[in-house]
């Protein structure tokens, strides 16, 4: 009877923030039978739990009557839960209020109460256009059609009629303008995920064809319109590796938050994306003042939010406070503070063990092995990179997993594994090779481990280095490669063992350089 797996029941209860558990009770409590609530006892029961294990709850509550149906038992309380978070959200969401509204004007039309529906419908049309909800506009619409045609059109022109008609269309214009840019957004994000940004001409052209046929939104365009157009856009610059016009269209999109400060609350996972890309972006162009700034904003969230956050929010904070903070830490050199950050990642994983996505885990990790391995601490280094190796959750297509073979790589070169080494180089190779994933730097950085593997003095190994970072600069300056050293600096790593110096000590000098020209 054990069950040590996913559960519907059990995956509701632990996405719950504080304040909905404690709303969930407090209605539970309204509807006691007796001296016991069932529901409130056994969700305090899976609340506790960290695994569902049925076999557990029958063994806790055995003798209980409610075990004798409990398939019916779980799924009652399943719902009890849904409607008390309907019932504290409805305030907070606008949609929960206009589908209220709705369903009352329908209640009050079928009643023959037309005059009372109308009032209702008028509220809810102001409410949807000031939110941009087109498809509920479309609802009331045809409500308002349904009391017009019941009153014998009495009292509505031919110029009235023509005008309802003109509305109607320029609702369907708005879906229709959101639907395309929600396919053109998907389009551009399904390749960044599963091909990475451009590494050749011929991959720029495709990201470019993919936005070819849009249009700027004009001025009568909603929020929901002009943020996907600039998020699309930013996208497809990132995907490019043009930076500065990726945080362009970030910009614009900050812009319209702080136009529209409700819509944090509202879309908040939505605005933690946009911070996080927006901070590494604008780290990334030397912008170190803007960064800094929406760094501290970000920091603000778990705060300002508290326990009004959901457990799925908790685990996107964690994850992208955490991997932003590291990743900037990183890109100024400050090896050492990243490094202080690592026990409260160990101790976030363990948290949400299998809670947090598998792509969200591998960048972690991936950023832990490259803490490591700045400070040298190979042996650490190598133990995170197996864990990613390891996670069996992980899309064998992404592209993180490429440069973790890189990755790998290079800490077995470090630790002088002169025997592990050519089964690591083989991998390696074949991975890529079969993922279609061996771009210029991937077959330079490859032909680099093969020469080092057959090395036999210290002027040979120099000279290797010398030769690889001579390669990397060449690829560099040609664009397109740019891509491979936003994982981990290869080219400055191989700098630092030419120039006999630290690896933090060149990217602290390179930050310096570039918040000289940047802002």
């Amino acid at each position: 009877m054990s069950s040590k797996v996913k559960e519907a029941l059990f995956e509701l209860i632990r996405s719950m923030s504080k304040s909905e558990k404690r709303y969930f009770k407090l209605l539970a409590s309204r509807h006691t039978i007796g001296d016991e609530n069932n529901y409130v006892i056994l969700f305090d029961f899976i609340e506790k739990m960290a695994v569902y294990d049925e076999e557990q709850i029958f063994k806790h509550f055995k003798g209980e009557p409610f075990l004798n149906r409990f398939s019916i038992t779980k799924k009652r309380l399943y719902d009890h839960i849904l409607n008390a978070l309907d019932a504290f959200h409805a305030a907070h969401s606008v949609d929960a209020q206009l589908q209220t509204q709705l369903h009352s004007a329908e209640i009050l039309y079928n009643k023959s109460l037309y005059d009372q529906a109308k009032r209702i419908l008028k509220s809810a049309e102001k409410l949807a256009r000031k939110n941009d909800r087109y498809i509920v506009l479309q609802q009331i619409s045809k409500l308002n059609k349904r009391m017009l045609e019941n009153e014998g059109y009495s009292d509505l022109s031919a110029i009235q009629i023509l005008e309802i008609q003109s509305q109607d269309e320029e609702l369907s214009k708005r879906i229709y303008n959101t639907n395309l840019l929600w396919t053109s957004k998907s389009l551009v994000f399904s390749k960044l995920h599963t091909k990475g940004v451009a590494r050749t001409d011929e991959e720029r052209i495709e990201y470019s064809r993919l936005i070819e046929h849009l249009q700027v939104p004009d001025h009568e365009a909603s929020f929901d319109e002009r943020y996907m157009f600039n998020h699309l856009m930013s996208a497809y610059h990132f995907g490019i590796q043009d930076l500065s016009g990726c945080a362009n269209f970030l910009n614009k999109n900050l812009d319209l938050f702080e136009e529209d400060r409700d819509r944090i609350s509202q879309q908040l996972s939505t605005y933690l994306s946009l911070l996080t890309n927006a901070i590494y972006t604008l780290e990334s162009l030397g912008q170190r003042t803007g960064a800094n700034k929406l760094l501290q904003t970000l920091r603000k969230l778990p705060d300002e939010f508290g326990s009004a956050l959901s457990e799925d929010m908790q685990i996107k904070l964690f994850a992208s406070v955490n991997s932003v903070e590291i990743g900037v830490l990183m890109k100024r050199g400050d090896f050492e503070e990243a490094l202080k950050r690592v026990p409260q990642i160990e101790v976030g994983l363990r948290t949400y063990e299998n809670k947090i996505t598998s792509i969200r885990r591998a960048f972690l990790c991936f950023k832990v092995a490259t803490i490591n391995l700045g400070n040298r601490n190979y042996s650490e280094a190598l133990k995170w990179v197996n864990k990613i190796f390891n996670d069996p959750d992980l899309d064998p297509s992404e592209d993180l997993l490429a440069f973790t073979y890189l990755v790998d790589l290079l800490i077995h070169l470090e630790m002088k594994h002169n025997k592990l080494l050519p089964y690591a180089l083989k991998n390696a190779q074949r991975y890529l090779k079969s993922r279609n994933k061996l771009h210029r730097f991937e077959k330079a950085f490859l032909q680099f481990v093969s020469k080092m593997t057959k090395v036999s003095d210290q002027f040979s190994e120099m000279e290797t280095w010398e030769s690889f970072l001579n390669e990397i600069k060449v690829l560099n300056g040609e664009g397109l490669d740019k891509a491979a050293l936003e994982y981990f600096d290869f080219e400055l790593w191989a700098a630092s063992k030419v120039l006999r110096k630290e690896f933090p000590e060149l990217l602290k000098e390179r930050n310096i350089s570039l918040q000289k020209n940047g802002h």
